[in-house]
């Protein structure tokens, strides 16, 4: 064997080894069908394999990893192809290859998706801020019947008997809530997603506690349901701006970027005039003009419970309180930078005349 060939081998062993997470030596061990290397070691270097373009040894050439779905609404909210890295590395290091699938303008649905994975014989699916339901009957049937494994990350719909991992909405809109109060603001707007969307019901739900606690009876006139984009949130924190809010707390961070144009085109400043908080803490939000104050998910935190509980029903192991009764909750955590300060007291006057 010349030098290059050895150089060539080398590279692979050690790409290999670091991606997949072991030894070269298991590396080796694998390639040459040794024992001693357990079956989830195993997969992982041979999905490793797989990922490099590296062809699998003769024996094992015909496996295929198991294909695992993951759904999401689309790649233009950054929080989404987040999750989907986290998940995507997860998946591949446990020897199980992701196939991701989003929502497209011309008509691709989760129904379609669905229908597809199914066909190819798929192993489970991981629904990313998607609707189980939005699968259609058929599709649930299916799903139902072949007892498939499913894990839904923040379900935009309830879904009874299927395993979930959610950020706690409540809490994210509660320390928004107490942030702004700490500031001086008295009237606070909400600007959520559709009627009827799960998370931002959730976040509703803190919303009303929070003042209800105070004896505030004024705060379902601050609250505005919108579709989740830039515009969606112009149009809302426009709104509410004008009927005398002095801050916004936001579904998104694209919902916060729109309340933040509608108040500079209100001639208002950001934070002097109105604070606004977002939520998510996507890419970019700490460089945005001025910086966005938001409440982040712990994504990486999430996505690991989400694969836990996936392979969990994988082997056949049973989940905490069954498949119907298993959500599991993540603390937000809200991080404070440019878009929130000091109630403005002209309009803090102003409104409670």
């Amino acid at each position: 064997m010349d030098r290059c060939t050895l150089t060539g081998v080398a590279t692979r062993l050690s790409a290999v080894a670091k991606f997949a997470g072991v030894s070269e030596a298991t590396v080796s061990r694998v390639l040459n069908g040794k024992p001693g290397v357990s079956q989830a070691t195993r997969d992982t270097v041979l999905t490793a394999l797989d990922v490099f373009g590296f062809a699998r040894p003769e024996p094992v050439r015909a496996e295929r990893a198991r294909l695992i779905g993951l759904v999401l609404p689309d790649l233009q909210n950054p929080i989404f192809p987040a999750f989907a890295e986290v998940l995507g590395v997860s998946l591949i290091q446990r020897g199980l290859v992701p196939v991701l699938c989003t929502r497209t303008a011309d008509g691709v649905s989760e129904a379609h998706y669905i229908q597809m994975l199914l066909a190819q014989q798929v192993g489970g699916i991981v629904f990313v801020g998607s609707s189980y339901a939005d699968a259609g009957p058929e599709q649930c049937r299916q799903l139902v019947e072949r007892k498939l494994p499913v894990v839904l990350i923040n379900a935009a719909d309830e879904n009874l008997g299927v395993a979930q991992v959610c950020v706690d909405d409540a809490a994210a809109a509660e320390q928004a809530l107490v942030h702004l109060t700490g500031l001086g603001h008295e009237r606070i707007g909400l600007i959520l997603g559709p009627s009827g969307h799960v998370p931002s019901v959730r976040k509703l739900a803190g919303f009303g506690r929070f003042w209800q606690a105070r004896g505030e009876r004024r705060w379902r006139s601050w609250v505005d349901h919108t579709v989740f984009s830039v515009e969606g949130g112009r149009l809302a924190a426009t709104r509410l701006v004008t009927a005398g809010v002095t801050a916004l707390v936001c579904g998104s961070d694209a919902l916060a970027l729109g309340a933040v144009r509608a108040v500079r085109r209100l001639g208002l400043e950001v934070p002097r005039d109105v604070s606004v908080v977002g939520f998510d803490d996507s890419t970019y939000m700490a460089v945005t003009d001025p910086p966005l104050t938001t409440v982040r998910q712990p994504v990486r935190a999430m996505a690991t419970a989400a694969i836990s509980s996936l392979t969990a029903q994988l082997d056949g192991r049973p989940l905490p309180g069954g498949a119907a009764g298993h959500e599991v909750l993540f603390e937000p955590e809200l991080i404070v930078r440019g878009t929130t300060g000091p109630a403005p007291v002209d309009r803090t006057l102003a409104s409670a005349h």
